[in-house]
C-alpha cells in the first residue's frame, strides 16, 4: 500500500462522521483484538433447536435454488461471503478498474430466505486482500445493519447473526470507517431477497408464482483518465484510490453497467425465458437511482423500493428505484424475439452502459402486433 494513499485514508478516518461510531471498533482491530461491541449479549434462547441450513450463494443474474413459500418453522441460514479484491474489464476498450467484491462478482451473489428466518453471516477477508471491510444488510435491525460487528482486516473473519423481519428485496454493501462511497462504487454490493413465508402476492392477495428470477445489479464506477483522455491503469487498489476520489467528487460516473461490465448481461449472456413464463425480475442500485424498463413488454406487479408488505403496482412502464434501494418486478412474456431491459435514462443505458437483453422464445401472436405496411411490402 502507497504511503500516499495511507496518508490520505488516516486523514479521512480523522475527519468522517462515521467513523465516530465505529471508533472503539476500529482501534480494537489495531491492536489484533476482535471486534465486540460493548453490549454483547449471549445468544437468545428461543432460536435453540432451530433447523440450520447451509446456503451456497450463486454468481448473478442466477439465483440460488430456494422454495417460494417456506417449509416449516423459521431456520437459521448459514451463509459465507468471501471478500475478493480483484482488477475487473468494465468494456470492450480494456478500462480496468481495480474492484472490491463479495464472492468475486459484481454484485454480490443474491441471499434468498423467508421473513422471520434468521441470517448467519461469516465475513472473511482474506490475507491477500489490501483493505479492512465490513457488511451492512439495509434488511437487519441495529448495529449499522451489521457493519459495526463485521469490521474486519485482512487475514480476519467474523461472523453475525441477525433476523429477517421484514419481507422484500434489500441491499447489502461494504461499509468501513471513512471509506464508504469508495467500496460501494468499487463494485462491493449486493442484495437479499427476504420472501413472504406464504409466497409473494398480487393486490388481491392471489398467489404469485414465478417460474424464473434473475438478479440484476446496476454499478457506477469512476475511472479516471489522463491529460488525452485515455482511462488510466493502476498498479493496486492503493494506488487508484486519490484519483478515483477526484472522480467520484463529480458525482459523474465513467461508466453505468449492470453485473459488473458493459454486455454482461447481453449477446451470448442474455437472460433466457419462454413465452408464458413468469420471471421475477430483481434490481439493486446501492448508490444512484435507476429507473427500469423493458422494452416491449412491462412490468405486470412491480414493488419498486421493493418490500412486500405493500401492495403491487400494475401495468407499469417504468419504474423509479432510488439508491440505496432495491426493487422487484414481475413480468409474462407475451411474444419471442429480444427484450431490451434498461435503465431508461437513456444516455446511461446507450452510452454508459447500463442494458442487458431478454432472449424469449415461442410461438408469434399477430394478436396483440403485426406488420401491416413495411418498406419492403407495399
Amino acid at each position: 500500500m502507497s504511503s500516499q494513499f495511507e496518508i490520505t485514508r488516516r486523514s479521512i478516518l480523522a475527519g468522517a462522521a462515521f467513523a465516530g461510531a465505529m471508533a472503539p471498533l476500529v482501534a480494537a482491530s489495531a491492536t489484533g483484538a476482535a471486534p465486540q461491541p460493548s453490549n454483547l449479549q449471549p445468544p437468545t434462547t428461543d432460536i435453540v433447536g432451530l433447523e440450520r441450513v447451509k446456503l451456497q450463494p450463486v454468481a448473478p443474474p442466477f439465483v440460488h435454488a430456494h422454495t417460494q413459500k417456506a417449509v416449516g418453522g423459521p431456520k437459521i441460514y448459514e451463509v459465507t461471503l468471501t471478500i475478493e479484491e480483484k482488477k475487473i474489464i468494465l468494456d470492450d476498450a480494456g478500462t480496468e478498474v481495480h474492484a472490491m467484491t463479495f464472492n468475486g462478482s459484481v454484485p454480490g451473489p443474491m441471499i434468498v430466505v423467508h421473513q422471520d428466518d434468521y441470517v448467519e453471516i461469516t465475513l472473511d477477508n482474506p490475507d491477500t486482500n489490501e483493505l479492512q471491510h465490513n457488511i451492512d444488510f439495509h434488511s437487519a435491525t441495529g448495529a449499522l445493519g451489521g457493519g459495526a460487528l463485521t469490521v474486519v482486516n485482512p487475514g480476519e473473519k467474523a461472523v453475525m447473526r441477525f433476523k429477517a423481519t421484514k419481507a422484500g428485496v434489500f441491499v447489502y454493501h461494504c461499509a468501513p470507517p471513512g471509506m464508504v462511497p469508495w467500496h460501494v462504487t468499487s463494485g462491493m454490493n449486493g442484495a437479499i431477497l427476504v420472501l413472504p413465508r406464504d409466497g409473494l402476492k398480487d393486490h388481491k392477495g392471489n398467489d404469485l408464482v414465478y417460474d424464473r428470477v434473475y438478479y440484476v445489479g446496476e454499478q457506477d464506477f469512476y475511472v479516471p483518465r489522463d491529460a488525452e483522455g485515455n482511462y488510466k491503469k493502476y498498479d493496486s487498489h492503493g494506488d487508484a484510490y486519490a484519483d478515483t476520489l477526484e472522480v467520484m467528487r463529480t458525482l459523474t460516473p465513467s461508466h453505468i453497467v449492470f453485473n459488473g461490465a458493459v454486455g454482461a448481461l447481453t449477446g451470448a449472456n442474455a437472460l433466457k425465458a419462454k413465452v408464458g413464463e413468469k420471471v421475477l425480475i430483481l434490481h439493486s442500485q446501492a448508490n444512484r437511482d435507476t429507473r427500469p424498463h423493458l422494452i416491449g413488454g412491462h412490468g405486470d406487479y412491480v414493488w419498486a423500493t421493493g418490500k412486500f408488505a405493500n401492495p403491487p403496482e400494475l401495468d407499469q412502464e417504468t419504474w423509479f428505484i432510488p439508491g440505496g434501494a432495491a426493487g422487484a418486478a414481475f413480468y409474462t412474456f407475451h411474444q419471442p424475439g429480444i427484450y431490451a431491459y434498461v435503465n431508461h435514462n437513456l444516455i446511461e443505458a446507450f452510452e454508459k452502459g447500463a442494458a442487458a437483453h431478454f432472449k424469449v422464445e415461442g410461438e408469434w401472436n399477430n394478436d396483440l402486433m403485426t406488420a401491416i405496411l413495411t418498406p419492403n411490402n407495399h
